[in-house]
Order: structure tokens, then C-alpha cells, then sequence
């Protein structure tokens, strides 16, 4: 059996990353900008920038959780639609929510010549979003607090505080991607498995 697509892909992004750590013409020409993807016609930018990030931790932090949540929401899918189906699933998890990622983003700054971003964050948000819905009672374990935390619980938890940090800016860090990319997992598993909103339903309310 060859390689999963979460390691193909964390092996493409790895490499690419740190290619672009020592190459700056390359890591401008992939970077995500929204005024050089409206006035340049440079499209392909929604996305490159996921195979490209500001530093190691950043990468790191990126493909770990896209390794373990990842890991375990293609493995859901392969079981539960078969191998073709499954893979194509993820893939289109993966990819689509990269770019819906970048749709806030650019609705706000398509005018802005200075907005620049970059990394898998986004892609990796609807991966674990997908996931949070796909299994809303497993448990989710973040570096600083040991304990876990139902998925359903975590990520309520998470939009508010994405949505907070967004509207408080100055961090540094495309808050509105994150929220893009998780809106677009959640509506994934919805299209294809309306059920799966009705257990996480049931999780909260039941």
C-alpha cells in the first residue's frame, strides 16, 4: 500500500517550506497576496502559500496537527466511503479549504499592497473541523494543557477565540483564514454526511 495523502502531502509541504526558508524570490513568488491576486491576476496564490510558512515552528506546529487529526479523519473517510472516494474526500478537505481560506482575507485586503500571508493553517483548520465534526465526543489534546478536551466542546471554543483575536488584530496571524478554513470542514462533512451535524448536535443539546 503506497503512502497516505496526509504523508504526501506533509512531505511536499516540508520540503517546499524549507526550500523557501533560504530562497526569498521563491517565497515571494507563493506567498499569499490579495492585491497581486486582484491586480496582477496572480490566482495561483490561493494556493501556494499553503506549501510555504514564516519558520519552523510554524511549520511544525502546521504538519503535527495535520498529522495526527489528518491521519485520523482520511482513515474515516477511506473506511466509511471506500478507498477512491475516501482519498478524493480528504484531498478536497485539504485543498478547498485552503483556498476558502483565503476568501475573508481577500474580501478585506484586495486593496492593500502590504497584506502578505502564508502557511497551511487554514487547510489544516478545515482538516480539523472536518474531523470535530466527523467524531464531536474524541477527545482533543492541546501542548499546554494535558487534560483533554471533547472535540465538541473544543471547537465552539475555538471559533470564539479565533473570532476575538481577529477583531482585536495586531497579532500577526490571518485569524479570518483560520475561521474560513474551519467554516469550509464543517460544511464539508455536512454536504456529504448531514447526520454527522446532527451528533454534534446532540452532543451539546441532547
Amino acid at each position: 500500500m503506497g503512502l497516505s495523502i496526509v504523508i504526501v502531502i506533509i512531505i511536499i509541504t516540508v520540503l517546499v517550506s524549507l526550500n523557501a526558508f533560504n530562497n526569498s524570490s521563491l517565497m515571494d513568488r507563493m506567498i499569499y497576496s490579495p492585491y497581486l491576486a486582484k491586480h496582477e491576476k496572480e490566482h495561483y496564490r490561493v494556493l501556494s502559500h499553503i506549501l510555504i510558512h514564516a519558520d519552523a515552528s510554524h511549520l511544525m506546529f502546521n504538519m503535527m496537527s495535520l498529522y495526527f487529526l489528518g491521519t485520523f479523519l482520511e482513515e474515516s473517510l477511506v473506511f466509511s466511503y471506500g478507498f477512491a472516494r475516501g482519498e478524493l474526500f480528504f484531498a478536497m478537505i485539504y485543498i478547498l479549504g485552503g483556498v476558502f481560506a483565503t476568501v475573508l482575507p481577500y474580501l478585506r485586503n484586495q486593496d492593500n499592497p502590504n497584506y502578505r500571508s502564508r502557511g497551511a493553517s487554514g487547510a489544516v483548520s478545515a482538516v480539523i473541523f472536518a474531523a470535530i465534526m466527523w467524531a464531536p465526543t474524541m477527545d482533543l489534546y492541546l501542548f499546554f494543557i494535558p487534560v483533554g478536551i471533547p472535540a465538541y466542546i473544543f471547537g465552539p471554543i475555538y471559533l470564539a477565540l479565533e473570532y476575538f483575536l481577529h477583531k482585536r488584530g495586531n497579532t500577526g496571524i490571518a485569524h479570518d483564514a483560520h475561521i474560513g478554513g474551519a467554516l469550509f470542514g464543517i460544511l464539508f462533512i455536512l454536504i456529504i454526511n448531514i447526520d454527522k451535524g446532527k451528533e454534534f448536535l446532540n452532543q451539546i443539546f441532547g
